[in-house]
């Protein structure tokens, strides 16, 4: 907490709440896999990679050239399904006839099938193939240009994420993968050093412009993909809607999620400095015997918070432990987390994103490619088939409201994404229920690489 270095009597004088958070923002450039994608949940980023707002002109106008970009759902897509079969070694194969034949990748590869989620991954030995499995429906454009399930509503599941999820599996084991939003050093110190005089002007509104100058532009740090890759501005972008909704910068999507400024109300709080980051949720990661098949059960994402505070040095640190309040609205994000994937699909995205690092993972760490004779040089080779590189976020500009109430200083300036996808493939248990899903589910007989 802020009162381990600063005097908490001293908030008590301004009766208001500084709440300072993180104005970020995205656009895109050059893609190969999908279309149009200038933007990533509602985000955009200008040449210096300054993130900011999308502005709704900008959310328009990507709907309507995705929608004259894209193509006719198959027929065979078209339907909603609880188990779509999806061939690596099949899309491999249609990818490299796209490529030879000089066409632009179809949008049922683009888009995996219609998959809405992965919840299984099955090793074929005899036929040379992993197949990935889950729910899956057609597709559509809703109205900010996200691709999402004609009837869920829910955003589909990316090849260009797969791709950099595959391509960047070994760089995940060395820490996972992640982003963070955080203050400079420099800023914090200089805000550690100017708080008296703030809190002696009297006046919020000018407390709240100064507090933005002295902490200055916060720095975008992506870890274990790249950070102008489609994957990595999600995870970003994931970050930023959840502090916006936080901190009540914009009304939640979803009923029963207020933001934690409205929990706080007119109670006073002392000095907080709350931080909120999201990580995976998975009830169970099993595998049968052999590990030839693995199930990803009841996965979702979770919130998770802690007390930051700035030591005498103007250095923030980790408290280890959470706000109740804090946390109270970390549990009630989690709990909305199924809702707010479908009312603000980046959550969605993110979600996808999460099942994608932790496949990778497991493909990668239990070497399935060589457990099923499968290799795949088109799809892991970055020069043949490139994924989507937009410019990378680096800074975002601190942004502060003030709530008038009586209590102290609340600052959220930092949070982020954590995917630590090696260790959730290393809790996988073994069970019999691998083994029976492995015996309902046939391989396929025509020459299509995917099936239901």
């Amino acid at each position: 907490m802020l009162s381990r270095a600063l005097n908490p009597a001293l908030f008590g004088r301004l009766a208001a709440a500084a709440i300072v958070s993180l104005a970020v923002a995205l656009p895109a450039s050059a893609q190969v896999l999908t279309n149009n994608n200038r933007s990533v949940g509602g985000i955009s980023i200008d040449p210096s990679g300054l993130l900011q707002n999308a502005v709704r002109d900008d959310l328009l106008a990507l709907a309507r050239a995705r929608q004259e970009a894209s193509e006719q759902v198959p027929a065979d897509l078209n339907t909603a399904v609880p188990l779509r079969k999806v061939s690596l070694r099949g899309l491999e194969q249609a990818v490299a006839e796209s490529l030879k034949s000089g066409k632009p990748v179809p949008d049922a590869a683009k888009y995996m099938a219609g998959l809405q989620r992965i919840e299984y991954i099955f090793v074929y030995p005899e036929q040379q193939d992993i197949v990935l499995a889950g729910p899956a429906e057609g597709w559509k454009i809703d109205a900010r240009g996200n691709v999402v399930g004609a009837t869920t509503g829910r955003p589909v599941l990316l090849l260009d994420d797969l791709l950099v999820a595959l391509r960047s599996a070994q760089a995940a084991a060395r820490g996972g993968i992640s982003c963070s939003i955080d203050p400079s050093p420099e800023g914090l110190s200089r805000l550690q050093k100017s708080l008296n005089n703030l809190v002696r002007s009297g006046d919020p509104q000018q407390a709240m412009t100064e507090i933005e100058q002295t902490l200055g532009p916060q720095t975008i740090s992506v870890q274990g993909v790249p950070a102008e890759s489609h994957f990595g501005r999600v995870l970003v972008a994931a970050d930023y809607r959840m502090k916006r909704i936080a901190m009540g910068f914009e009304p939640s999507p979803v009923r029963g999620l207020p933001s934690f400024l409205q929990m706080l109300g007119a109670r006073g709080s002392g000095s907080l400095l709350p931080r909120w980051w999201l990580e995976p949720r998975y009830e169970a990661v099993l595998r049968d015997a052999d590990g030839l098949t693995w199930n990803l059960r009841g996965a979702s994402v979770k919130a998770m918070t802690e007390e930051d505070f700035i030591n005498a040095q103007g250095q923030k640190e980790h408290s280890g432990k959470p706000h109740p309040l804090a946390q109270k609205w970390a549990d009630m994000m989690t709990e909305k987390y199924g809702e707010l994937a479908v009312a603000e699909p980046v959550f969605g995205q993110l979600q996808n994103c999460v099942d994608l690092a932790v496949v990778a993972a497991v493909v990668v760490k239990e070497r399935l490619g060589e457990k099923a004779g499968l290799s795949l040089p088109v799809l892991l080779d970055d020069q043949s088939l490139k994924t989507e590189a937009f410019v990378a976020p680096k800074t975002v500009a601190t942004k502060a409201s003030v709530l008038k109430k009586s209590g102290g200083w609340v600052i959220s300036a930092s949070g982020g994404v954590l995917i630590p996808s090696w260790s959730i493939a290393d809790t996988a248990r073994q069970s019999d229920d691998c083994s029976a899903a492995r015996t309902k589910t046939n391989y396929k007989t025509s020459s299509a690489w995917y099936w239901n």
